[in-house]
């Protein structure tokens, strides 16, 4: 796992809730899997062809990936809009380095992050 699972507890507690109420971060909306409330997790969200891609800093067990996975979807709200997301899947560095935007940062490689989540935009 890139990042320490404490870290993104502190995370969860003190800096996301002021990243949502900033109102200038992406955030992914989605429902937890065994409780059946609703998330609200400011993400780095980039646009790709179709959708959207997700860097997975504290890797696929993140509570907020699996229930993105389990309900096979989502909804993102960007730019002062909310749009809805499918499709989910992991998908390795390769592919998501070839789909990202030549002017979107790679993540450095001191945090050996080798997963990502991509999600397809829903027609509508």
């Amino acid at each position: 796992m890139p990042m320490p699972r404490w870290w993104g507890h502190v995370n969860k507690r003190v800096f996301n809730p002021r990243a949502i109420a900033g109102g200038t971060w992406p955030v992914l909306i989605h429902v937890g899997r065994i409780s059946g409330s609703t998330y609200y997790t400011p993400l780095d969200a980039h646009p790709v062809d179709g959708g959207y891609l997700f860097v997975l800093v504290y890797g696929s067990r993140s509570d907020w990936v699996q229930n993105v996975l389990a309900a096979d979807g989502a909804r993102l709200r960007v730019d002062g809009r909310e749009v809805e997301l499918a499709a989910p899947r992991l998908v390795g560095q390769a592919e998501a380095f070839q789909a990202l935007p030549d002017d979107v940062a790679r993540p450095p490689r001191l945090l050996r992050i080798t997963e990502f989540l991509r999600m397809d935009l829903v027609a509508g």
